[in-house]
């Protein structure tokens, strides 16, 4: 398999140039994208090609994908992209209720249209606020799937396992959405308080062996990104995540 890297894991060990260079040399054949990486677009397609790397998603602000829907596509092209995800929403801006939820969903089935007609997927990326149940007992990402029937999902399952859901429930129901995955992997409680509490993949308690052969089989996905929130060394996370996931 081609591993993708979600660039956010290096953005506190710079320059860019030496993290695309590390990430060709250990083996990853694609990176994805976020904000920090697109101040130059074409100068970085420049470096991700002197690599012999390609950036097949990224992530874009729902800011950015209503108010400069054409601009986050220009990026997209430059960058050769196939994946456009938004990835977040500010706490002070997430509804209380489902039927906020709900209009959060259709707003990004919105944008999901105008995605497509300029030949892109679009997909939705979740942390876990999105699976804490609302007054009523339902789940947030559920009304967001749902109301934009549409639209994909980049699955980030350790923020998933971190909501307090159950992983393969999620992929069960919702596997002819999953396109993407954030590949990312929880230490064991007590571990890593230096960094949130995340592992290297492959070392912590997530069970990325079973989950890969889950997703495999049930979804068409086509990125598998490494991630980790912060990382105290990016090469670290890189290599022992790849030498482990080669093994999954």
């Amino acid at each position: 398999m081609d591993w993708s890297f979600q660039l956010y894991s290096a953005r506190n060990f710079q320059p860019w140039s030496g993290v695309l260079k590390t990430l060709a040399e250990l083996g990853y054949r694609h990176v994805e994208g976020f904000g920090g990486v697109y101040d130059d677009p074409a100068g970085l397609r420049a470096e991700l090609d002197q690599n012999g790397l390609t950036m097949p998603s990224g992530h874009f602000s729902i800011d950015m994908l209503e108010n400069d829907f054409d601009g986050a596509v220009a990026l997209a092209q430059t960058l050769g992209m196939d994946i456009m995800a938004c990835p977040y929403l500010i706490a002070d801006q997430r509804p209380s209720d489902a039927a906020g939820w709900q209009a959060f969903g259709r707003r990004l089935g919105a944008v999901g249209k105008k995605a497509t007609k300029a030949g892109f997927q679009f997909a939705w990326h979740n942390h876990d606020f999105e699976f804490a149940p609302l007054a009523d007992g339902s789940i947030p990402q559920q009304h967001i799937l749902d109301a934009a029937p549409d639209i994909g999902w980049e699955m980030d399952v350790a923020w998933v396992i971190r909501g307090g859901a159950d992983p393969y429930e999620w992929i069960d129901r919702y596997a002819s959405r999953i396109v993407a995955v954030h590949v990312k992997d929880i230490a064991p409680n007590g571990e890593a308080a230096d960094e949130d509490g995340w592992a290297d993949v492959g070392h912590g308690t997530a069970g990325w062996r079973n989950l890969m052969a889950a997703l495999r089989s049930k979804t068409k996905a086509t990125v598998y990104a490494m991630e980790h929130d912060n990382p105290s060394d990016f090469r670290r996370f890189a290599k022992r995540s790849i030498d482990a996931a080669k093994t999954f």
